[in-house]
């Protein structure tokens, strides 16, 4: 089996790769277009499977339909497409269009997914654009969701009640995989232990990941502000790359916050052990890794409700979700994980297995070939 893959945001991650690879494992053939503006800040170094091409300039990005059409430009002359089985659009805007015009062009299938770009930008603010993004759902094979918080708000705000039937009837739920080295690593822990009254317990909170905005740190350091005042000893660890230098200079004030750069997974699970829970209260997120990492070392975590990791289990189960700004309730959620017995088993994580996700997509893709 051939597939092509469009995916923009390729070289920003090292997630994208790793499916591909797993992919190959599992007898798919895979060729990944990666469309960009520019070619600085690479996360990864592409394999030779991948052509990643400047086809476009950052001002093209304001006219949605021109920059479209010299990604298709570039595309058909990098390919030929019938050699194709299947197209995989890993966004429903800027990937999911070019794969519709092409199937439609070349009668190939494509598959597509739908990110935090497309609800929280093009869907959200994007009017113009929102019947497109219906007709890309309408004319895939497959619509996939990373999380069911963002289906539900795909659904629910955008998609015609006429239309929902037939949508949902094609549309799954696969979350991201992550490295196996942290199933090879996992710890069940119970944060019951050595538990003294709440208001003398000392609660060691963590953060991992880009400083920035959007992270919403300086949220969880009301919360941490808020629990000090009422008695507790609670404190915030943040590890991860200063992208934002404001953000890091308001946050870095607070004496109950400790920096820590970026360290290898190895370095990090050592730091993730010494702490009690994860909180990552982002404005908008796709899915979040980061979360899932931290609940192979036994953390409970606190999430977005809304947001990516919203719905990936029932609320409790593994944390809370809270509203970003709500510092209120995140201290009120964190003295609850501090307080209760609570143990996450590594089992309940075996959805986030790479081998278990590609197991699925195999399957859609050889459904999809079967209907051509």
């Amino acid at each position: 089996m051939r597939v092509l893959h469009i995916n923009c945001n390729y070289t920003g991650t090292t997630l994208h790769q790793k499916m591909v690879e797993e992919l190959d494992k599992q007898g798919v053939d895979s060729n990944v277009f990666v469309p960009v503006y520019t070619t600085n800040n690479f996360v990864i170094t592409p394999n030779e499977n991948v052509n990643v091409v400047k086809c476009f300039n950052k001002w093209d990005r304001v006219c949605f339909y021109y920059k479209q059409y010299k990604i298709k430009r570039t595309l058909e002359k990098l390919y030929n497409i019938k050699d194709f089985d299947c197209i995989h659009a890993y966004t429903l805007f800027t990937d999911g269009n070019c794969a519709m015009q092409l199937s439609k062009k070349y009668g190939v299938p494509y598959v597509v997914a739908i990110r935090n770009t497309d609800v929280n930008a093009f869907f959200k603010y994007m009017l113009h654009l929102r019947h497109r993004g219906i007709e890309i759902m309408k004319n895939a094979s497959a619509i996939f969701f990373l999380s069911p918080a963002y289906k539900k708000q795909v659904f629910d705000k955008y998609v015609p009640d006429d239309l929902k039937e037939f949508l949902l009837a094609k549309t799954y739920i696969i979350p991201n995989g992550i490295d196996n080295f942290w199933f090879e690593n996992h710890k069940t822990i119970d944060l019951n232990t050595n538990v003294s009254k709440p208001e003398k317990k000392r609660i060691k909170l963590i953060y991992a990941g880009r400083i920035d905005a959007n992270k919403n740190i300086e949220t969880t350091l009301k919360a941490v502000d808020l629990l000090n005042s009422f008695g507790y000893d609670v404190t915030l660890t943040v590890v991860g790359k200063i992208v934002d230098h404001e953000v890091f200079k308001r946050i870095s004030s607070n004496p109950k916050m400790t920096y820590i750069e970026a360290q290898p997974k190895e370095e990090l699970i050592k730091i993730y052990r010494e702490h009690n829970i994860f909180v990552m209260p982002s404005y908008t997120e796709t899915f979040g890794l980061v979360y899932v990492e931290a609940l192979t070392q036994g953390l409970p975590v606190i999430y977005s409700k809304g947001q990516g990791f919203d719905g990936q289990f029932e609320e409790g189960v593994v944390g809370y979700g809270v509203h970003s700004e709500d510092f209120k309730d995140m201290a009120r959620k964190i003295v609850s994980l501090s307080v209760k017995a609570k143990k996450i088993k590594v089992e309940i994580l075996e959805k986030y297995k790479w081998k278990n996700i590609i197991m699925k997509y195999r399957s859609i893709y050889d459904n999809v070939l079967l209907k051509r």
